[in-house]
């Protein structure tokens, strides 16, 4: 295969430096990959939207989208682009506190926030600024990290218990908060939740060759289904996600007001210092 690209080509478009390692026998392990990725993140995008907030819908664009566009763009074969937990959980503690999540002025934030990190990371690639993320210790990552699973925990305990809890509050005003609603939480909600993930600890602990997430979404939503049937809507107060709309949403201009830009600065430099993290740190283990 003609490898003459020339350097400028090659810089706007990486995959033209590994396309020609591409054989017959990685192709088919990378279409087998592909198909698993594509199966695993289709529950995995749509969890991710609601933990940021979004319309699920928005789940799978953001799936889909980023996946392509790093396919032609990124200078890794290996790794896979996409929404992550800890951007999800920052993206709804971030715009949380000026709009309602899943509202039209949430998701016109939501687009504006992702347009700034876009720019930011554009910016620093352009300049070569991205050795920059290694300067940042491990400890900071594993901390930020424990600290991004311990805000999702607590922002989703309104889902597990199915009682209501604050919005945009601080931890302990949640938790505080959810300890008052102790009497009121829903056993229904609760046993589904308990069993979509102790079926998927058990199947990663004992059968780690399925895709657990995969199964653990099965268990649950089959539990949730007999609950229903049983017991009735009205009594378990169990809510699904429904169909999806089929069609792309509309076109929406982020707010590039000066008010909102200022506000969303912090959230911007925080998602783009730890998504260039995340990926240096897939990257590395990988190689």
């Amino acid at each position: 295969m003609w490898t003459g690209w020339p350097a400028c080509i090659r810089r706007v478009f990486p995959f033209l430096i590994w396309w020609p390692d591409v054989t017959k026998a990685s192709l088919r392990s990378d279409f087998l990959a592909g198909l698993t990725g594509a199966v695993v993140v289709l529950p995995q995008a749509v969890a991710f939207a609601t933990i940021a907030g979004m319309p699920p819908e928005y789940g799978l664009y953001a799936g889909m989208v980023p996946a392509v566009v790093a396919a032609l763009f990124g200078s890794s074969r290996h790794l896979v682009s996409g929404p992550t937990t800890a951007a999800s959980v920052v993206l709804f503690s971030s715009l949380s506190v000026y709009a309602l999540p899943g509202s039209p002025d949430y998701v016109i934030l939501a687009l504006t926030l992702t347009l700034m990190v876009g720019v930011i990371e554009l910016v620093l690639g352009l300049a070569r600024m991205g050795a920059l993320v290694n300067f940042i210790s491990h400890s900071v990552i594993v901390g930020f990290t424990a600290g991004a699973a311990i805000l999702i925990a607590t922002k989703q305990l309104k889902n597990f218990f199915g009682v209501e809890v604050l919005r945009g509050e601080h931890v302990h005003d949640v938790l505080i908060h959810f300890a008052g609603e102790l009497a009121n939480i829903n056993p229904y909600v609760t046993g589904v939740a308990v069993m979509t993930l102790l079926s998927g600890i058990a199947v990663r602990r004992w059968v780690p060759r399925l895709p657990y997430m995969i199964v653990a979404m099965v268990a649950g939503s089959l539990a949730a289904l007999l609950l229903k049937t049983e017991f009735g809507e009205a009594t378990t107060h169990i809510s699904t996600v429904g169909a999806l709309p089929n069609t792309l949403p509309p076109l929406s201009m982020p707010d590039l007001s000066l008010t909102t830009i200022k506000n969303l600065a912090p959230a911007a430099l925080a998602v783009t210092l730890f998504a260039l993290t995340e990926a240096v740190s897939i990257g590395r283990s990988l190689a």
